[in-house]
């Protein structure tokens, strides 16, 4: 079930020591004399960001027991650690999760962080039920053998009002990409796919939109609470206009992810969803 959109985002501009971490506070810049200003959280993050700190600020201070499933090198998970939660990180990379512990050692919080070697698709029998107050998975059920399972087992994992955090990539996006760039055969196999495949050569399995995702996480009994594009502008400005006015940029691109139809044409899909 689909929840009320969310408004658009409000970009705030925040002293330099409020940037303990890469998205831990609501966007903003920092100015040098010499440099461009650069906003403290990346413009291809800030969305889900913006939605993982309201989930903190509704935890009220408490420690959140984190899952973060496919988390790799610790992109998000040592910053939700350096906010004072504690972050299991499932990756099947050895090489992802070695980088990952020194990432966590060198941010100070090797305490907070653990690596465990798997898959997505082996999620049941790494996690216990009930155990998990917030769950990431970004970039992972493009490429599992069987989204359904991996989401089930989130669910299972979840506590009762416990989250999860979904990143997939975007069928809309992939398809207007492909067709701008020339390759309108490509463009048509993804389009006409029933699982936005674009064949042999692509290497994602599937991809999605807004109302097949949240299907995907209602079948395993998880209400959506907020669905947002990330990326909408990110991925089709050329470098100039990227680096001419970050904040702007940062700015336009929070407003515009959860706007429909803009939304749906953003390179990803981030919903939030929440256990009964």
């Amino acid at each position: 079930m689909m929840g009320r959109p969310a408004q658009g985002f409000q970009a705030t501009r925040l002293p330099r020591a409020a940037a303990l971490c890469e998205g831990r506070y609501a966007a903003g810049v920092e100015s040098t004399p010499t440099r461009t200003p650069r906003p403290l959280v990346s413009v291809r993050t800030a969305a889900v960001w913006a939605v993982l700190r309201r989930e903190q600020l509704r935890a009220a201070g408490r420690e959140l027991t984190v899952l973060d499933v496919g988390g790799g090198t610790g992109g998000f998970a040592v910053p939700l650690a350096q906010a004072g939660h504690t972050v299991t990180v499932v990756d099947a990379s050895p090489d992802a999760l070695a980088a990952l512990t020194r990432r966590a050692a060198d941010a100070g919080v090797a305490a907070r962080v653990r690596a465990v070697q798997g898959d997505g698709d082996a999620l049941a029998g790494l996690v216990e039920p009930a155990s998990v107050d917030l769950i990431l998975c970004h970039s992972v059920l493009e490429v599992v053998d069987d989204p359904a399972k991996v989401v089930a087992a989130i669910a299972t994992a979840l506590r009762p009002g416990g989250a999860v955090s979904v990143l997939v990539a975007g069928r809309a996006a992939a398809v207007l990409g492909r067709a701008l760039n020339g390759h309108l055969g490509s463009a048509t196999a993804l389009l006409n796919d029933p699982e936005g495949h674009a064949g042999a050569r692509d290497n994602l399995r599937r991809r999605y939109d807004a109302e097949t995702a949240a299907a995907l996480l209602g079948a395993a009994g998880l209400t959506v609470e907020e669905t947002h594009g990330v990326r909408v502008l990110a991925d089709l400005l050329p470098a100039a206009v990227l680096e001419a006015d970050p904040q702007a940029l940062l700015e336009l691109e929070l407003a515009l992810a959860s706007r429909p139809p803009f939304r749906d044409i953003a390179s990803q899909l981030h919903l939030f969803a929440r256990h009964p």
